[in-house]
């Protein structure tokens, strides 16, 4: 079977991509898999695809490059299939829409796969008829804004499948969207074991990372962990990542007096032997999509204290168990927890040896077995979604009236 992904660009460092090289790799393993990246910004990708998948991209944007397209006159028109509501539509314009209808409607793949909601518009509205349509989604429908979702209502129903990374996401796609035909799956996003042995839960480290955005909110993070080392000043706490929050967090910690336990350590690749010379890993976000670093400080190891916040810690953590969920925004509660796990060295290792173990379901190969069972069931459909779909989406008219219709009590804050 011919697999496609189509990523904005495969050439950065975001979980998105580090999820579909993870899947990519794994699927080549018994399938043909190629990654098609919009854009190419780097003459080599930050993370390693892996030997068994083909690489290649639709527009040129390395500056040194003799084959440098950002100063094509059709790159300066706006896109007018990329929506306008996706947070990305400042990077796309008339080339990318163009490179793009060129890419599906020529492809020979058997499924054609979309990794953000921009593209899955592209992949329903512009693959030719054969291969199935598969889009993923990555954030949640609850953060998408209004325009997007009325976008998604009328381009959706023309996708074989639509897959989210949590339950609780898929329900709400289920029930807002109301995508007739359309199936709609929950697969988690991968993480692959570690190359680095699993934290002893000696090291009297409490370790976070992620983006430094507001959504993160490493202030509580921050504040919890100020009234915790109050108790136990022989622990420390190392956040890894860059933001535009670092200035206000850096005056956060100096403000509390924690120059000397609470350490912004800056991006790190590879992140895993970072995770492994903690004992506790730490979430305490207002919202979460997945959930990424839970399960990656889980391989490695560490219990994790997190927010359960929507849509992904609380599908991850078995609460005392392998971590401990807390109120989101709930200082003491995320205080108290970490201190559990910092004045019982028993606990904390216990609670990290089924860390590990509980987070084997996230492994490369059963979530892509997962996929891999998906995406043979969409190859092997009869009709396809185009002639579902075309009653719904030929006329423009009808398909923006239903979609205002099916959406408006959404966006007036109630149910659809």
């Amino acid at each position: 079977m011919h697999i496609s992904f189509l990523i904005s660009s495969a050439y950065g460092m975001g979980g998105t991509i580090r999820t579909t090289f993870n899947l990519a790799r794994t699927l080549a393993e018994h399938h043909d898999v190629e990654v098609v990246s919009v854009f190419r910004y780097r003459d080599t990708p930050f993370f390693d695809p892996g030997p068994g998948v083909r690489l290649r991209s639709l527009v040129d944007m390395r500056r040194h490059s003799p084959g440098y397209e950002g100063d094509d006159p059709e790159h300066a028109l706006p896109a007018r299939v990329f929506p306008r509501g996706d947070g990305r539509y400042p990077l796309y314009s008339a080339l990318t829409d163009r490179r793009i209808g060129e890419h599906l409607g020529s492809t020979t793949a058997d499924v054609v796969i979309g990794t953000r909601p921009g593209l899955n518009a592209h992949i329903a509205r512009q693959t030719r008829r054969g291969p199935a349509r598969l889009g993923q989604e990555h954030l949640t429908l609850a953060t998408h804004p209004a325009r997007l979702k009325l976008i998604l209502r009328a381009t959706y129903p023309r996708l074989d499948a639509v897959t989210t990374v949590t339950e609780a996401d898929a329900r709400d796609y289920r029930r807002i969207l109301r995508l007739p035909g359309v199936r709609i799956e929950a697969l988690p996003n991968s993480v692959p074991v570690p190359d680095v042995r699993p934290a002893d839960g000696t090291g009297k480290w409490v370790v976070a990372a992620g983006r430094l955005a507001p959504a993160k909110r490493y202030d509580v993070l921050i504040r919890a962990f100020g009234e915790a080392v109050a108790e136990r000043p022989d622990w420390g706490l190392r956040i890894y990542g860059n933001g535009r929050e670092r200035d206000r967090l850096r005056a956060l910690i100096d403000e509390l007096g924690l120059y000397n336990h609470v350490f912004l350590m800056g991006p790190a690749h590879p992140i895993e032997a970072e995770w492994a010379k903690g004992a506790i890993g730490a979430v305490t976000s207002s919202l979460e999509s997945f959930g990424m670093t839970i399960v990656e400080a889980m391989r490695c190891g560490l219990p994790v204290v997190a927010t359960d916040c929507p849509h992904g810690p609380g599908e991850i953590i078995r609460d005392g168990v392998d971590g401990f969920l807390a109120p989101t925004n709930d200082i003491p509660a995320v205080s108290g927890a970490l201190l559990r796990l910092m004045n019982d060295d028993d606990l904390r290792r216990r609670m990290g040896q089924a860390a590990v173990a509980s987070s084997a379901r996230f492994d490369p190969s059963k979530v892509g077995a997962r996929y891999d069972d998906l995406l043979r069931a969409l190859a092997k459909r009869p009709g396809g979604a185009v002639h579902r779909a075309r009653g719904l989406l030929l006329g423009g008219a009808y398909a923006a009236k239903d979609a205002v219709k099916a959406v408006r009590p959404v966006l007036q804050g109630g149910r659809a």
